[in-house]
């Protein structure tokens, strides 16, 4: 991945040159360096120096009398669907990129690579090498507010092919049979390795093991991410004056647990150190949503996991949940050795549950076609924007990576019509067959008026209406703000019409838009009042028989849930229900409501059928 090819060099240059370049450029002294006739090709240690060197070298100096050309080192057979675009404006928000990078091809993945120049760079994954072909084709050098986008290939080693078996000789022995299998070019043996998704371990420590944890100008947490092969970030600005703080490791499920042993290892030392008395346990954190799959009915999986490992094991209640911490913590106690056996077994647990989800979403991507949870960016932990350059050089602050993310995964838990799974469908009950959309036929236009405060509405329509356009063009609705009913009035009404794909993004993106131009404080939520509108046959069953299926929504979504009583219907026979709350409480009510609809309407056509047909019988 940060093998460079160095072109249209002078037969003159010699290697000595090149590493005296790279000194010059303040790049780190590149590890193999690789000299041919007119090129060269270069390893450096990790991605960031890689893309200094591309940005900071390519079409830009001259040796001995050439300019020299810097890029990418990717043999053909892996050139597929994995593409970098560097030079993005770091003010370009995500959906408008997004949008863009969806015109060439299905986008599986975006990711953005923390670096230090003062442009954003994002790796892309294409459904095919073909769409990643055109997208190389049409964004290289597209432009974008004077900024000129660079666009390479970057290895794809799904892309490799399998080793071959070796021929065998008479016999069925292997001319270089070792009595082994022999590793592939993925790792596997004989075959490239299954995609895996990125399942990070997060750990609670103390915060005051953080200092130890990092070590002196870094070197303690530098020989862990070594020795474990890890990517190992400390959240150490999260939660000020916390008694404790989140880490997250990025690796193997075995780089995982070696780097979760060590951190371990370094606290109790540290404990020992400054007599410290109390055991300090491990403590994991893990989505809620999959937590109750590690328990197993009846705790039985916990139990077993505790008589195997000889440990005491607890997790936090369901009371200290809130929106913007969907996480439980699951609490280990026992020594550093039983800790780190139970580890690997819990986390198995949850890799299983979080794999079992995502291939059930996948199975039902017909339900919201396209939907690209990254792109959402409903708050700031789901990548609201290229984040703004920051610090005196501008460089792009880092984000969190795209691989499992809880705010994510508590989204994918909130998809419209989820019926697949029961652990995934809890928030609606499972709908009838007949009320799920078929594979084939245009979902559903839907109507909805979201309230917001008149202050935010600059905000929403933004420069020359440019934000309204880029967010209807994201979201594929219509979004349109009405007119003021008075000068002197404290909310407008926001109509956004599209199918219930639309609506999520669309409505997130207003939530996401107001909590960021900070119209609610930062310890505030963002509730909104929306209105959507029933057939007034159907506004009883909303209700329900002594207003029990209301109460029962409020109490199943957190939202509050009004059908005002003396209502007119209009015209189209339609009376409105109002609901208030933050976005996850609306959306859950919205799709509950529009399910009890459905229902409805196919009660009344059963009903219309049958009394076309009962003359018949009565003849």
């Amino acid at each position: 991945m940060n093998k460079l090819y160095v072109g249209n060099l002078s037969p003159s240059v010699t290697v000595e040159d090149l590493q005296q370049l790279f000194g010059e450029r303040k790049l780190p002294v590149a590890e193999q360096v690789l000299l041919k006739s007119g090129y060269a090709f270069v390893d450096f240690p990790d991605q960031n120096s890689a893309v200094k060197a591309i940005e900071t070298l390519s079409g830009k100096v001259e040796l001995h009398g050439k300019v020299i050309e810097v890029d990418y080192s990717v043999p053909k057979k892996l050139r597929s669907r994995k593409i970098q675009i560097r030079n993005i404006p770091p003010h370009l928000q995500w959906e408008v990129l997004d949008g863009l990078l969806a015109q060439y091809g299905t986008v599986e993945n975006v990711e953005q690579v923390n670096t230090d120049t003062a442009t954003a760079v994002v790796n892309v994954t294409y459904a095919t090498k073909e769409e990643a072909k055109e997208a190389i084709e049409k964004l290289t050098e597209h432009q974008f507010d004077d900024y000129s986008f660079k666009v390479s290939y970057i290895m794809d080693m799904d892309a490799a092919p399998p080793v071959q078996a070796p021929r065998t000789r008479r016999g069925g022995r292997s001319s270089r049979d070792q009595g082994t299998p022999q590793p592939g070019p993925s790792g596997g043996f004989g075959a490239p390795r299954p995609r895996q998704h990125d399942f990070p371990l997060r750990m609670l420590v103390p915060t005051q093991f953080v200092g130890a944890i990092i070590g002196k100008e870094g070197l303690t947490i530098k020989n862990v991410t070594k020795q474990t092969q890890s990517k190992v970030d400390i959240h150490r600005k999260e939660n000020a004056g916390a008694a404790e703080k989140p880490i997250t490791i990025h690796s193997t499920p075995e780089g995982c647990s070696s780097a979760c042993r060590m951190i371990l290892d370094i606290m109790q030392k540290e404990a020992n150190e400054t007599k410290t008395t109390e055991e300090i346990p491990l403590k994991i954190l893990a989505h809620n949503s999959l937590v109750g799959r590690l328990i197993g009915k009846e705790g039985r999986n916990l139990k077993k996991i505790e008589e195997e490992t000889g440990t005491k094991i607890t997790i936090s209640s369901l009371q200290d949940l809130t929106i913007y911490n969907p996480e439980r913590t699951i609490t280990v106690k026992g020594s550093l050795e039983t800790c780190c056996k139970a580890e690997v077994e819990i986390m198995k647990k949850l890799r299983e549950a979080y794999e079992n989800d995502i291939a059930a979403i996948n199975q039902q991507a017909n339900l919201i076609p396209g939907l690209n949870l990254n792109a959402l960016g409903i708050f700031s932990s789901g990548l609201p924007v290229l984040p703004p350059a920051a610090g005196p050089r501008g460089a792009v602050p880092p984000v969190a990576p795209t691989g499992y993310n809880p705010f994510l995964h508590y989204l994918i838990s909130l998809l419209p019509f989820q019926s697949h799974s029961s652990h995934l469908s809890g928030l609606y009950g499972v709908p009838p067959a007949s009320a799920i959309p078929h594979q084939h036929s245009a979902p559903e236009q839907e109507v909805v008026y979201l309230f917001i405060p008149t202050q935010a509405v600059g905000a929403l329509i933004g420069k020359k209406g440019q934000h309204i356009k880029q967010l209807a063009h994201f979201a594929g609705a219509s979004i349109k703000i009405a007119p003021a009913e008075s000068p002197d009035v404290t909310e407008r009404m926001v109509i956004i019409t599209g199918t219930p794909e639309a609506q999520f993004k669309a409505q997130g993106r207003i939530f996401g838009k107001l909590k960021e131009e900070n119209f609610f404080s930062a310890k505030e939520e963002v509730k909104l009042e929306t209105h959507i509108k029933v057939p007034s046959t159907a506004a009883g069953r909303v209700i329900g028989k002594g207003g029990k299926t209301v109460n029962e929504l409020q109490n199943l979504t957190s939202a509050e849930v009004i059908v005002p009583r003396d209502q007119t219907p209009d015209e189209n026979d339609e009376v409105f229900v109002k609901i208030s709350g933050h976005f996850f409480a609306s959306q859950t009510a919205q799709r509950k409501i529009r399910e009890i609809i459905q229902q409805v309407k196919q009660q009344e056509q059963k009903h219309h059928q049958g009394a076309a047909v009962s003359p018949h019988h009565s003849k």
